[in-house]
């Protein structure tokens, strides 16, 4: 499940440690095919609601959610700080420009909706509302969503012996509170720095539940990539994944991940 460091979840002004953001692309491979996809409703509905097919995916990091737009029929273009993430997103067919979106350089482009999977708390929420604006058509909508994942409380209770044993002085806590409520501030957030601008109307929130099975092997191989873990030392992240490996074992080798993909929409009016 990803993680938010407490220094950055209590005030959640995570756009101001990037540092974590672009520790991702450290391996770029193994976020691309580990980490979760996102429902195909929520590309209908965002599909639904654009006036065309003409797609900006900001912070689109390797694709994930971008291939899901363009197996839907639209025409995406990626923007991304990390060329690392960039590189890999490239090989699945994306066009991709790499600088922070704040700094991003439309050249006059305009766009049917802009998109952000996983990636708008890495932005300052009134600039990249502001820049959104910019690049979209009237009627154009912008579109930020998240997963937020709930593993079972068997597992959790497991997961958090483990951290204690490995690395009491971790410097996050990943049960800090539960994910639906995190994410559920990052969500407000964005609504606010929708409003501030100006140029949007009022914001909608709506979210789809979903499940996903792990594999012991599948999960493991995800959790280097979660936010905090990806700064750890080798021979800390080595212990912790033999940890939750065992954990794992223990609970029958996998599970099924309950996953809320919380999302924000607002339109420019025509």
């Amino acid at each position: 499940m990803p993680t938010i460091p407490p220094e950055q979840a209590r005030p959640f002004e995570t756009h101001q440690h990037r540092q974590v953001a672009e520790s991702f692309g450290t391996d770029a491979e193994r976020y691309d095919r580990s980490r979760p996809s996102y429902p195909a409703a929520l590309v209908d509905r965002i599909v639904a609601a654009s006036p065309g097919r003409n797609v900006l995916d900001v912070g689109c990091g390797t694709g994930i959610a971008a291939r899901l737009f363009q197996a839907a029929g639209c025409r995406v273009l990626g923007v991304d700080p990390d060329d690392r993430m960039a590189s890999v997103a490239r090989q699945g067919g994306l066009a991709v420009e790499v600088a922070k979106i704040e700094d991003w350089d439309s050249a006059g482009r305009e766009f049917d909706a802009v998109i952000a999977a996983q990636a708008w708390h890495w932005i300052d929420p009134v600039a990249g509302a502001a820049k959104a604006a910019q690049v979209l058509r009237p009627g154009g909508l912008l579109a930020v969503f998240w997963n937020a994942g709930l593993v079972p409380p068997d597992l959790t209770a497991a997961f958090a012996d483990v951290y204690r044993a490995v690395q009491p002085s971790l410097p996050f806590n990943p049960q800090a509170r539960p994910a639906t409520e995190s994410y559920q501030i990052m969500c407000d957030k964005a609504a606010d720095g929708m409003r501030a601008t100006g140029a949007f109307g009022e914001p909608e929130q709506w979210r789809l539940s979903w499940d996903r099975p792990y594999t012991r092997d599948e999960w493991l191989d995800q959790v280097p990539t979660m936010g905090g873990f990806t700064r750890l030392p080798a021979a800390e992240l080595d212990k912790l994944l033999a940890g939750m490996g065992a954990a794992l074992d223990a609970l029958g080798g996998g599970f099924t991940m309950n996953y809320d993909t919380v999302v924000v929409t607002a339109t420019r009016p025509s």
